[in-house]
């Protein structure tokens, strides 16, 4: 199967031309600004199913728009016509296809040309009317303002919010490819005379420049924002991706003493914090214990022995365990509690508490096991 895909360049064209060749497809005609007409017309010719996303948004000059949308589009057609090639067309429109401005206006020619192709020749044509499209490879200072701001908040610059009570409609990127492919398969979600990507996320511009920054400032706090719905963590995946490639990384503060060290990793107000620690040989940890707060430890180098005694009682129960053989043991409340170096290399633990360390409300208390 040929597929064709016009604008092979783009935001959506990139992110979609990966999708298919994770699925599978081998034979793909890429179309980008530098194709040539006669090699258009030879992709014409071979394909069997077209993803029409090539356009411009912001051009220098706004005739660019009846040329580069209406005219190719009218090109693309006329070809497909003249080889009498009924290859099903998905087409990438906008909502601002109902908006009186020359990009809107302009969408809208392109629709009305692809129903009249698809009236004349039968062929099935898909538009997809998108909203506000966001991820990963969205060029900044274009046309998506999560692509904007991620890019500025990731590097300190400004922004600029004239209203922070602005509703958006967003949709990201892999719903849309994964819509996109529906329509490869002859079932696009269809609503009226349109194809929609079911699932959308509705947010204040406000609200969205405050995940944001609740995002970058992880990187220093290590407080992670809750990514339980599906939109906030395609967010957050997004943000990461327009990290400068020179700040991938962050240094964690290492609190060192004779024992050897412990550093905080991540912290979470719904799920606790992670830290992590090197405990030098014949070393012990701990020796205290929680009313409420509950851990868990994971030797993950040397040998060690975690060691419990219930308060108020004398007997002491002992695990041993290596980073050989991962093993996850559970601190419940009302038992002091250590973990020993036992061996004769330097012992690595992870660490969970299932609460952020409140030194107000530590819930620690030192008893010798």
């Amino acid at each position: 199967m040929n597929i064709l895909v016009t604008g092979a360049n783009g935001f959506i064209g990139k992110n979609l031309l990966l999708h298919l060749e994770n699925c599978g497809y081998k034979s793909i005609l890429k179309v980008t600004r530098e194709t040539d007409l006669a090699t258009l017309e030879q992709y014409v010719k071979e394909c069997h199913f077209v993803f029409h996303l090539a356009g411009v948004n912001r051009p220098e000059d706004e005739k660019d728009f009846k040329m580069d949308n209406d005219g190719f589009t009218k090109d693309l057609l006329r070809l497909l016509r003249k080889y009498d090639n009924k290859s099903p067309i998905v087409f990438s429109s906008s909502i601002q296809a109902e908006m009186d401005c020359p990009y809107g206006i302009s969408k809208k020619n392109c629709e009305d040309l692809l129903f009249s192709h698809s009236k004349e020749t039968g062929t099935s044509v898909y538009v997809y009317r998108l909203p506000n499209v966001f991820g990963k490879w969205c060029r900044p200072d274009y046309n998506s303002v999560v692509a904007t701001f991620c890019y500025k908040i990731a590097r300190n610059l400004p922004i600029e919010i004239h209203n922070p009570i602005t509703e958006l409609t967003l949709c990201y990127i892999d719903d849309v490819v994964n819509e996109f492919s529906r329509g490869l398969n002859g079932k696009p979600t269809i609503k009226g005379n349109f194809c929609i990507v079911p699932v959308t996320y509705g947010i204040q511009l406000g609200e969205l420049a405050e995940k944001l920054y609740s995002f970058k400032a992880n990187r220093e706090s290590l407080v992670m924002p809750s990514l339980e719905k599906e939109f906030d963590r395609a967010l957050y995946s997004t943000f990461l991706s327009y990290l400068e490639e020179d700040n991938f990384s962050y240094l964690l503060k290492k609190n060192m003493d004779q024992r050897g060290w412990l550093a905080e990793f991540i912290k979470s107000k719904e799920l606790g914090q992670i830290f992590i620690s090197k405990t030098k040989p014949g070393v012990t940890r701990g020796n205290h214990w929680h009313h409420t707060k509950v851990e868990k430890f994971l030797v993950i180098q040397g040998e060690a022995a975690i060691r419990f005694r219930k308060i108020g009682s004398d007997k002491v129960i002992e695990y041993k365990v290596n980073g050989e053989s991962p093993e996850v043991v559970d601190i419940p409340v009302g038992y002091t509690h250590s973990i020993k170096n036992t061996g004769d290399e330097d012992v690595i633990t992870l660490f969970w508490a299932c609460e952020i360390f409140n030194p107000e409300k530590p819930d620690t208390f030192y008893v010798e096991v």
